[in-house]
């Protein structure tokens, strides 16, 4: 899991490069995810995905607060991996 800081006010795309991970699969769906839910917490704005790679364009959060950014992927014969980003809101 990796860790990083984000402005409560910024609107930054995250992305993940699965490429290593796919052993010759195709990403079918790309579903991303906030922990905790909260009001006033970071929000998925947008997502998309294309060839190896997923993004999610994150908006808000609350300073002081840590996230779970979880990006979930199906592909081509079924199988599902998943990965997670730690953001910690804070003032920049």
């Amino acid at each position: 899991m990796s860790y990083y800081l984000k402005d409560p006010g910024a609107r930054v795309d995250y992305a993940i490069d699965w490429a290593p991970y796919l052993d010759g699969q195709a990403i079918l769906a790309s579903e991303w995810t906030v922990a905790p839910a909260e009001a006033g917490g970071i929000e998925v704005a947008e997502a998309s995905f294309a060839g190896a790679r997923t993004a999610a364009r994150l908006d808000g959060g609350a300073v002081g607060r840590c996230y779970r950014i979880s990006n979930r992927i199906t592909l081509a014969d079924g199988s599902v991996d998943e990965r997670s980003i730690t953001l910690r809101v804070e003032e920049r």
